[in-house]
């Protein structure tokens, strides 16, 4: 409070959440606007549509509680509904999202993949964040992980949706130059964690961020991310028995 009485504002603007009826920072949520037919509510990812918006937590169950006990009715005060299965539809528009900035990156120059060529941003200094697919294997990402140090590290992706974006079949790790599109990246990945178990950020120092229901680095080991003839690749059985996805060439 301040001292004629009145309620100091936040230092980040905060919206209340639809379904959880809290508070928190615009970066953790989701706005929805009316759609023209005024009947049904469509999600505003950017921010930036026209019109009063309502704000949900960018969270799995968040969206299926909204969408099951139509809260978004009460939000704009008339009879309106989600689209179904609006969790999915979430979680596909912010890998999207991602996968989009991720490319912006690429194209830009600020943004490399492959184990070898991370490995040697991460010792030359020059990353901002380390990216690792939700489905690598571990004993990679966990080398990489201790080379990134107090860097921040995001697991959200497959290594499919990966390297769709930088115009490959699969990627399994890369690495953001700081600037604008790391700090984008970071904000989608934090809000796609809400939607996915086994995938999320780590901050500064490596404690686990969880956005959602789970946000977890460490996941089963399996896809054979690393270069053959490296003394650091696993063997063939060990990818077999996890399951793994063995690339026909290297991850570079």
């Amino acid at each position: 409070m301040t001292r004629g009485g009145k309620r100091e504002r936040p230092a980040v603007p905060e919206r209340r959440c639809v379904a959880t009826g809290e508070s928190q920072p615009r970066a953790g949520l989701i706005r929805f606007v009316l759609a023209p037919d005024g009947a049904t509510v469509v999600p505003d990812l950017a921010g930036r549509l026209p019109g009063r918006g309502a704000w949900l937590t960018a969270d799995r169950a968040a969206a299926d509680k909204a969408e099951k006990k139509r809260l978004f009715s009460r939000a704009f005060r008339r009879q309106v509904s989600a689209p179904d299965g609006l969790a999915d539809l979430l979680e596909s528009l912010l890998v999207q999202r991602l996968s989009d900035t991720l490319a912006l990156a690429r194209k830009a120059g600020q943004a490399v993949t492959g184990f070898e060529k991370v490995r040697a941003r991460l010792r030359d200094g020059g990353t901002a964040v380390l990216i690792t697919a939700s489905d690598a294997a571990e004993d990679g990402a966990q080398k990489l992980r201790k080379l990134a140090g107090n860097r921040p590290c995001m697991a959200v992706l497959t290594g499919s949706e990966l390297g769709l974006a930088f115009g490959r079949e699969f990627a399994i790790h890369a690495a953001l130059d700081a600037g604008g599109l790391a700090d984008r990246a970071l904000e989608e990945a934090g809000r796609l964690a809400g939607f996915r178990d086994g995938g999320g950020t780590t901050a500064a120092g490596g404690a686990v961020k969880t956005t959602g229901r789970q946000a977890a680095m460490d996941g089963e080991p399996r896809v054979d991310d690393v270069p053959r003839g490296s003394p650091d690749r696993p063997t063939v059985e060990t990818t077999t028995k996890t399951g793994g996805i063995r690339p026909s060439k290297d991850d570079g």
